[in-house]
């Protein structure tokens, strides 16, 4: 019989490996989810909507990283603030964002009430963990417009974790549009909001697109929405604050207001919307929130 010699390694083999303090444990893919409390979104974006772009919150710089944490700890009232133009004020749009994260996030801290055009906006607290969602949307306002001491003290007075900021629309009817003015009527509003709301983030949001009136009975689309929407994604990248470009994400300068049409979502004036149009608006924006969301807890995990 061939006797055989007994080969060492180099290194001895310990019993027990040392733990790698560079590389965490290994989830199964539920627990992972469980442990990483990722939200599943769906992509609403209707298929007859051409040159969309990906649907994001666009904050290089993490200005809302303390917002997401209190929504992941979710701890006590998370409360955001919602103000706005008519697109605000006929409560469908931010009202559709209200109830998904309820449903998200729990809606044990609100009593539960039907909103309508005909209602109040604001939610009534119970004072318990989970998300407030407050809307507070004036017709035909601005940016300006709503820099009132009546308006701000309301807002101060709800102690928002988060200030959703959509305006726009009313802007680019001016004839005679701004872009310096406009900056700085929102560097205004945010600085007035700041000195009351300390731990606020903010959230800007561009207007959908919108047609004007050529003649008596003709419109067109609205040529100054592309100024507008350039003037609001350059105070934000400017002043680090957060934005969703709603304008952008529908197709833009090339296709928003024809996506819209071609969808039958324009109410007959072509500035306001039908309530298909504007849940759709809602969807989204409650698309790019629950994806920024999950991208925050995902750099959690180390």
């Amino acid at each position: 019989m061939q006797a055989f010699s007994v080969v060492y390694s180099q290194d001895v083999i310990p019993d027990k490996a040392k733990r790698d303090h560079n590389s965490g444990p290994v989830y199964a893919s539920t627990a992972m989810e469980r442990l990483m409390r990722f939200i599943p979104v769906s992509n609403p974006m209707p298929s007859l909507f051409k040159d969309t772009m990906e649907n994001v919150i666009i904050d290089p710089n993490g200005s809302l990283d303390g917002f997401w944490e209190k929504v992941s700890e979710m701890n006590h009232p998370v409360r955001i603030v919602h103000i706005g133009d008519s697109h605000v004020r006929g409560h469908v749009f931010p009202y559709i964002m209200r109830k998904l994260l309820e449903e998200d996030f729990g809606r044990e801290a609100v009593i539960d009430y039907d909103v309508s055009y005909h209602t109040t906006g604001l939610a009534q607290e119970t004072g318990r963990a989970g998300i407030v969602y407050h809307i507070l949307g004036v017709n035909g306002a601005t940016c300006a417009s709503f820099n009132k001491p009546e308006r701000i003290s309301e807002i101060i007075s709800l102690n928002p974790d988060l200030i959703i900021i959509s305006f726009g629309t009313n802007e680019a009817h001016g004839r005679n549009y701004n872009r310096s003015e406009h900056r700085q009527q929102m560097m205004n509003l945010v600085n007035e909001l700041r000195k009351g709301c300390i731990n606020a983030g903010f959230l800007l949001t561009t207007p959908p697109g919108a047609y004007i009136r050529s003649g008596r009975r003709n419109r067109i689309i609205n040529t100054r929405t592309p100024l507008v929407v350039k003037t609001e994604k350059d105070f934000a990248a400017d002043n680090d604050i957060a934005i969703w470009d709603l304008y952008d994400v529908v197709g833009g300068e090339k296709c928003a207001c024809k996506n819209w049409t071609a969808t039958g979502m324009y109410q007959r004036d072509k500035i306001h919307f039908t309530r298909e149009g504007y849940t759709l608006q809602g969807l989204l924006l409650h698309e790019a929130f629950i994806k920024a969301y999950n991208d925050y807890v995902a750099t959690k995990i180390y």
